[in-house]
């Protein structure tokens, strides 16, 4: 019997929150005095950080494979190593390639160490019950910027951007390896029933009028258009909002609103969302960026702040589904391989968001919201295209987070 839920989702939570602060919001601190020491543009640290997501998304189906082979402890403790290591070849850097090069480590370690890995961590352990698992490892490292954000500046402060990196690293070594080496092993993967005669596969994810490879397409596209959208916004929210007409004041304070709105979104999901298909929930997910984003575009500031919380509790329902939809719809068996494969796309899409994005916001000004709006209800017709499996209903409500032991 595995150790008790709680302790498992705290654990890999905390693991999870210094992982994100660490490599995912570090740029937004550092980049600046990196790039002034180092002699380099801050797009240049931004296009070595673009690098390691790409790296990330190279790596991911590799890292799931073994998740599901060996189980989640092994390997996110090899990826508290690779964090370790990054940052302080980060914190050694003398100038654009070993800044790039150090970049690429993170890389490793974002590919093997970060929410797939562990979405995947929790699939081996807990199986088809692994939802309400994965919700609360959302919850709590949905604080990582909360966290990471002032820790990073505060360290910067006292003991400069390479002081940072290296106390980070420090922090991956003293607390995040021994969190990870804490988790639970993983048993001996069972082996998958064989399907009676002329029934399609358990878990094969789709009715049989529709192809399991059309659904994983569609669901591909869908988590690669919800996660541009999600790091476009993070990167250029405040300078949306100003072309929307919002005062520089008001901006800080309505940006502010997003994180919240996200762990909204999740409690709604670990609430009331939880008694539907992971389906249902992330198609209503899916409309609230373009609803948002239709009322900007024609109302203006005065419902920026609407705007935020939209977006804000669509992303972070989202941020579940896109562990607990491949769980419903495939089922655990290679669930980590699985979902590094649908995550690539992703990957990529993120590494492009912030100049791709940046090119349309400097071009179409506050228009750049139907561009935005336009590709969240692509993905919500992609997941319209999806369907539950043909013996499937609706879920019914998920255990809560609790001790098993």
């Amino acid at each position: 019997m595995p150790a008790g839920r709680t302790r498992v989702v705290a654990t890999l939570g905390t693991a999870q929150t210094l992982a994100w602060a660490s490599s995912y919001y570090l740029p937004a601190m550092l980049a600046r005095p990196m790039a002034g020491e180092l002699g380099v543009s801050e797009p240049t640290v931004f296009a070595a950080f673009s690098v390691a997501l790409v790296v990330s998304a190279l790596v991911g189906p590799h890292s799931g494979r073994r998740i599901d082979r060996w189980g989640g402890r092994p390997v996110l403790m090899v990826t508290s190593g690779l964090f370790a290591l990054g940052l302080a070849l980060m914190a050694l850097a003398t100038g654009p390639l070993s800044l790039f090069a150090a970049w690429m480590v993170m890389g490793l370690a974002m590919g093997s160490g970060l929410y797939e890995a562990a979405f995947a961590s929790l699939v081996r352990l807990y199986g088809h019950e692994a939802r309400s698992a994965i919700t609360g490892i959302t919850l709590i490292a949905g604080f990582a910027s909360t966290v990471g954000w002032p820790l990073t500046a505060a360290l910067e402060h006292a003991l400069g951007w390479r002081g940072a990196c290296a106390a980070w690293a420090a922090l991956h070594l003293v607390v995040g390896l021994p969190l990870n080496a804490w988790l639970p092993a993983a048993g001996t993967p069972a082996a998958p029933a064989a399907p009676a005669e002329g029934t399609p596969p358990a878990g094969a994810g789709s009715a049989a009028s529709e192809p399991p490879l059309a659904t994983a397409a569609l669901l591909a596209w869908v988590f690669a258009v919800t996660w541009f959208i999600s790091t476009a916004m993070a990167a250029h929210l405040p300078s949306l909002l100003a072309a929307a007409g919002s005062t520089p004041g008001t901006v800080i304070a309505i940006g502010a609103l997003v994180g919240p709105a996200q762990v909204a979104g999740r409690l709604l999901e670990f609430g009331l969302l939880r008694r539907l298909h992971p389906l249902h929930s992330a198609r209503l997910a899916a409309l609230m960026h373009p609803l948002g984003a239709a009322l900007l575009a024609v109302l203006g500031a005065p419902v920026a702040a609407a705007f935020a919380l939209l977006h804000g509790a669509g992303n972070g329902i989202l941020t579940i589904a896109k562990g607990t939809l491949p769980l419903a719809l495939f089922g655990p068996a290679g669930y980590g391989h699985r979902q590094g494969l649908l995550m690539l796309p992703a990957r990529l899409a993120q590494a492009l968001a912030p100049w791709l994005f940046g090119l349309l916001l400097v071009a179409l000004g506050s228009r750049v919201l139907w561009v935005s709006a336009g590709l969240a209800l692509s993905a919500m017709v992609a997941l319209l295209f999806i369907h539950l499996p043909a013996s499937s209903h609706a879920q019914p409500a998920s255990t809560p987070v609790e001790d098993s032991a």
